[in-house]
C-alpha cells in the first residue's frame, strides 16, 4: 500500500530537508528522484517547498536560517513522527526523559509541530496532522521507505520510545550485529514502524540521529545519478540481506540512505 491517507500515532509520517541552497537542492533531487518542487507560503515569511512524485506529496524542504549556518549546523534530513496530539506527546517525551528542542507551534492550517530529542540526543520532529497528513506516497522509487535511529545507547533509547510512543522493540541478530525493529499498534499490517541500530567505532565521531532511507528501483543507478549531479558517496552500495543500500550526500552535504528492497514493501 504505497499510497497513504493517514498514519498511526508514533509512525514516521514525514521527512524534510533543511539546506543552505534551496534552488540547487531542487535541481539535485529533481534529477535523482524525479521530484517536482512547489514553494508554499508560510507565516514565517520564507517559503516551504513541497516535493511531489507522480502528483503525490513525498517530502519537504526549508532554508536553514543564518543563525543555524553560523552555528555550524549542517544540512540535514529530519524525521517526523505522527502524533494524535502534539502537546500531549511533548508531555510524554519529557516524562520519559527526552527534551524539547522547539516547542509546539501551529503551521497555519497544515498541522502542529514540535522538535524534541530522546535521552541519547537524537532529535526528531512531532507532527499533528491538520490539512497536511504527511507523505502521500511511500515505499516506491523516490519516496521514503524507512527511518532508522543510530545511537550509542540502544537500551536507553528503546525504553524511551516504548514509554513515550508505545513502541514495542524486537531485537534480531544480523551479520552486522543486533538490529531493533520498532512495532507500533495501528501501523500497516506486517510493517514495523522504524528501526534502530547501535553505532560502531568505525563510524567515527558522529552524533546520534534519525536517518532517512529513500526507496529506489536500482541502488547502483542511484549512486551514479548522485555522483553525476554533484553529490557524494559516503558508503558504496552493499547487500544487507533484506535489500541493497548505499549512503550518499547531496551537494550541500545532507546525507541519506538509498535502498532497493529485496521484497516489495506495503
Amino acid at each position: 500500500m504505497p499510497e497513504r491517507t493517514g498514519y498511526a500515532h508514533g509512525v514516521p509520517s514525514w521527512v524534510d530537508l533543511g539546506t543552505t541552497d534551496v534552488e540547487d537542492a531542487k535541481r539535485f533531487y529533481g534529477a535523482v528522484f524525479g521530484w517536482e518542487a512547489e514553494d508554499m507560503p508560510t507565516d514565517q515569511g520564507t517559503p516551504y517547498t513541497m516535493f511531489t512524485k507522480n502528483g503525490k506529496v513525498v517530502a519537504g524542504m526549508g532554508s536553514m536560517s543564518p543563525e543555524q549556518a553560523a552555528a555550524g549546523v549542517p544540512p540535514v534530513w529530519s524525521t517526523y513522527l505522527n502524533v494524535d496530539n502534539a502537546d500531549e506527546a511533548i508531555a510524554k517525551v519529557t516524562e520519559a526523559g527526552g527534551t524539547v528542542v522547539m516547542p509546539a507551534m501551529d503551521v497555519m492550517d497544515s498541522g502542529r509541530m514540535a522538535f524534541v530529542a530522546d535521552p541519547t540526543g537524537a532529535a526528531f520532529g512531532l507532527w499533528e496532522a491538520g490539512t497536511h497528513m504527511g507523505a502521500q506516497l511511500v515505499n516506491e522509487h523516490g519516496s521514503f521507505g524507512w527511518n532508522e535511529l543510530l545511537t550509542d545507547d540502544t537500551e536507553a533509547a528503546a525504553k524511551f520510545y516504548a514509554d513515550a510512543f508505545g513502541y514495542r522493540p524486537e531485537v534480531s541478530e544480523t551479520p552486522n550485529g543486533p538490529y531493533t525493529a520498532f512495532w507500533v499498534e495501528g501501523n500497516v499490517e506486517g510493517n514495523a514502524a522504524a528501526g534502530m541500530m547501535p553505532k560502531n567505532p568505525g563510524m567515527g565521531p558522529i552524533p546520534n540521529y534519525w536517518g532517512v532511507y529513500f526507496t529506489v528501483d536500482d541502488v547502483d543507478q542511484l549512486v551514479g545519478d548522485v555522483q553525476a549531479n554533484g553529490g557524494n558517496v559516503i558508503m558504496p552500495a552493499m547487500d544487507i540481506g533484506v535489500g541493497k543500500i548505499a549512503v550518499v550526500q547531496d551537494p550541500q552535504g545532507a546525507a541519506f540512505t538509498a535502498m532497493t528492497f529485496a521484497n516489495k514493501q506495503r
